[in-house]
């Protein structure tokens, strides 16, 4: 199940909780009862293998060359 943060409009109340994905968001702050936002965060992304690099397509030196 995702993990989730919701941080309060009001108090500042901020948690995390697991949910499905087929539930509805909470709505509500369950300390004051104010109104809720979902909060996003970035990602971590890993490049495995070959092909992610600059050099990795080119043929013979890998530095790249200066144009003038």
């Amino acid at each position: 199940m995702p993990t989730y943060a919701y941080r309060c409009t009001e108090c500042g109340t901020e948690f995390d909780i697991y949910q499905r994905f087929d539930e509805d968001s909470l709505t509500n702050c369950p300390r004051c009862d104010a109104p809720l936002r979902k909060l996003f965060s970035p990602t971590g992304i890993v490049f495995k293998g070959s092909g992610f690099y600059r050099t990795d397509s080119r043929k013979g030196s890998s530095t790249p060359s200066s144009k003038d």
